[in-house]
């Protein structure tokens, strides 16, 4: 009798090694589509997200990052707000209104001493030599070296002594604090008196004052004076009729609000 041969079951199907080779390219191939997709950024939603973390309220709920001792005690507090800012009153809050209103006021102000101050200049015939302007901190009349001084020289001429008596004179009615600034060109200036501008700069806005409050009866303390050299010109110091122009004497009546908060500075 012939001997039954037994057939061997082929075994069908890719090999073992490539299942997993299959699997690594799939991983490899979601890794990318993964990165790719996080590089297409939502520009809306970013920027809403980077509101929210710069939006303060989001931790006005826990202000500080030390837990409390109790957690359960001051649970209640937390959940309603107490803790935050976020339920204040309009009584706790900046009181914007009032100093809108303190503004409002100071501009009015100014602008009313401007135009004072621009109605006596026309009515004593100084607008050819005396410039009066508005700026932050008052009214600004502004007078050039040469009606007060000679060159490189703070002595205040004889000529000059009228229009600083018509100055004396507003102030007297004016009762506000006067800031005098001694400005000059870029040449530099060395003698035995003033070394630099510096010295020549202060000389001149101290001369000014000293004549005033001798000449007239004025509370000392509405003055102050100051130097500033040619670290302020108003023109390029290119030609001699721009020196000139930078060779002054500011005057500046103040606004009452400005003087005060000086003094608090101080």
């Amino acid at each position: 009798m012939r001997r039954r041969e037994i057939r061997r079951s082929e075994k069908k199907g890719a090999p073992k090694w490539m299942v997993t080779y299959s699997d690594m390219v799939t991983l490899i191939l979601v890794f990318f589509v993964l990165l790719f997709s996080m590089s297409q950024i939502d520009l809306v939603k970013f920027e809403a997200i980077s509101e929210s973390f710069r939006n303060r309220m989001i931790f006005d709920f826990y202000p500080s990052a030390i837990q409390m001792d109790n957690p359960t005690e001051h649970s209640s507090d937390e959940e309603s707000g107490k803790l935050s800012n976020e339920f204040e009153t309009p009584t706790q809050l900046d009181d914007n209104t009032a100093r809108d209103e303190k503004a409002d006021g100071e501009v009015s102000s100014l602008d009313q001493l401007l135009h004072e101050v621009e109605a006596y200049l026309d009515e004593n015939e100084l607008n050819n030599v005396i410039t009066a302007t508005r700026t932050d901190q008052g009214v600004e009349l502004v007078l050039q070296d040469s009606i007060l001084f000679n060159s490189g020289d703070a002595t205040i001429l004889e000529s000059a002594k009228p229009f600083l008596n018509k100055i004396s004179s507003l102030l007297h009615n004016i009762p506000n604090p006067v800031h005098v600034e001694g400005h000059t060109d870029s040449r530099p200036i060395s003698n035995y008196r003033y070394p630099s501008n510096w010295e020549l700069s202060g000389a001149r806005a101290g001369s000014v004052i000293r004549y005033l409050l001798e000449k007239n009866d004025f509370d000392k303390s509405r003055f102050s004076s100051v130097g500033y050299a040619d670290t302020q010109p108003v023109a390029p110091n290119t030609t001699p009729a721009n020196w000139s122009k930078n060779r002054r004497v500011e005057i500046i009546i103040l606004e009452d609000s400005k003087a005060n908060n000086k003094k608090d500075r101080e």
